[in-house]
């Protein structure tokens, strides 16, 4: 039986840091990862890979969102206790 390789949708190479280059693949209860313009090549077992995500425009957004926001500061009175 053949084993259907997908690419990720906005999934970064973190060897050439091509985007939309990554194919992933499950076989044997290992997940596969490699990258069609490199030769990067990945795999781990499936129960470790709900700890590392992906990274792609979506998370790498969110991150910079999550860095750039602004906190408001509340200034407290001294005097008014």
């Amino acid at each position: 039986m053949a084993v259907q390789k997908r690419f990720i949708a906005g999934a970064i190479c973190p060897r050439c840091a091509e985007m939309d280059r990554i194919r992933a693949w499950e076989q044997n209860g290992i997940r596969y990862r490699d990258c069609v313009s490199c030769d990067f090549f990945e795999q781990s077992p499936i129960e470790d890979d709900a700890r590392s995500e992906l990274e792609t425009r979506v998370n790498r957004e969110r991150e910079e969102q999550r860095r750039n926001a602004i906190a408001t500061v509340r200034i407290l009175d001294p005097g008014s206790r």
